[in-house]
C-alpha cells in the first residue's frame, strides 16, 4: 500500500504461469510492486533493460556532482521517463539515489571524474564513432534560448549543480549553452525542473517533429 492506502502494483499471477525468459519467477509468485509500466509487470530487471535498449533515444544527460546534489535522483528519474540513452555523473561518483525511485537500475550510468573526461568520452561516443556535442543548460550571460534552438538529435544535455550551475571547466567544453526563458521574479529554477524541460524539448523536436522558432507575439 502507498501512503494513501492504495494498492501499489499487482499481486501474484493468477492462473498458469506464462513461459519465456523475460518472466521473473519470484515476481510471478509474490506479486510485482515496482514502479514500472504495465507492459513490464513480472519481467526480470535484465529483461526490462534489454527491451528499453531497443527503443532508447540518442540523447544523453550529464549532471555535475561536486556537492552530492539531491536533484540528481530527480534528473535520473526523468531521464528514464524520457527514454535517454544513458545518464552521466561528472565529479563525485556517489550521489543520493533516493529521488531516482529505483529508476537508475533501468538506465545505463557512466562516471567521469572531470568535465574534460566527459569531453574525451563524447569525442567518439556518437553514431559510428562520431562526436556527441555537449549542450549546456544554464541561465548565463551569452546563453541562447532553448525555445528557439534546434537541439541536435544525438547529443549530451549537460546540467550543473543546484545553485552554482555549470562550472567554468564544463562551460569550456560545451558546444553551446542554452537557457530556459523565465517570466517571474526568481533568478533561477530547480535543476531537476530545468533538466525535465530540456529533455522534453528534445522529445518534442525529435519524437513529435515540433521545430522550434522565434517567440510569437
Amino acid at each position: 500500500m502507498d501512503d494513501h492506502g492504495r494498492e501499489v502494483g499487482v499481486g501474484p499471477w493468477v492462473g498458469p504461469w506464462p513461459t519465456g525468459e523475460q518472466w521473473d519467477p519470484e515476481l510471478l509468485r509474490d506479486g510485482d510492486r515496482r514502479n514500472v509500466e504495465d507492459r513490464y509487470r513480472y519481467w526480470r530487471l535484465e529483461a526490462v533493460v534489454a527491451d528499453l535498449d531497443l527503443r532508447r533515444h540518442p540523447f544523453h544527460v550529464a549532471i555535475e556532482n561536486w556537492g552530492h546534489d539531491f536533484n540528481i535522483g530527480s534528473v535520473v528519474r526523468t531521464a528514464n521517463a524520457m527514454g535517454a540513452a544513458a545518464f552521466h555523473v561528472v565529479g563525485k561518483r556517489r550521489w543520493n539515489r533516493r529521488g531516482a525511485m529505483v529508476t537508475d537500475r533501468y538506465q545505463h550510468e557512466h562516471h567521469h571524474p572531470t568535465a574534460a573526461a566527459l569531453a574525451v568520452w563524447a569525442a567518439t561516443a556518437g553514431p559510428g564513432g562520431t562526436r556527441l556535442p555537449l549542450v549546456g543548460i544554464d541561465n548565463l550571460p551569452g546563453s541562447v534560448g532553448l525555445e528557439t534552438t534546434d537541439l541536435p538529435r544525438a547529443c549530451v544535455l549537460v546540467l550543473g549543480q543546484e545553485g552554482p550551475g555549470l562550472t567554468p571547466e564544463m562551460l569550456e567544453v560545451c558546444d553551446v549553452v542554452l537557457h530556459i526563458e523565465q517570466f517571474g521574479s526568481t533568478r533561477s529554477m530547480n535543476a531537476g525542473a530545468a533538466a525535465a524541460i530540456a529533455m522534453h524539448a528534445w522529445v518534442r523536436r525529435h519524437v513529435f517533429g515540433q521545430v522550434p522558432g522565434p517567440p510569437s507575439g
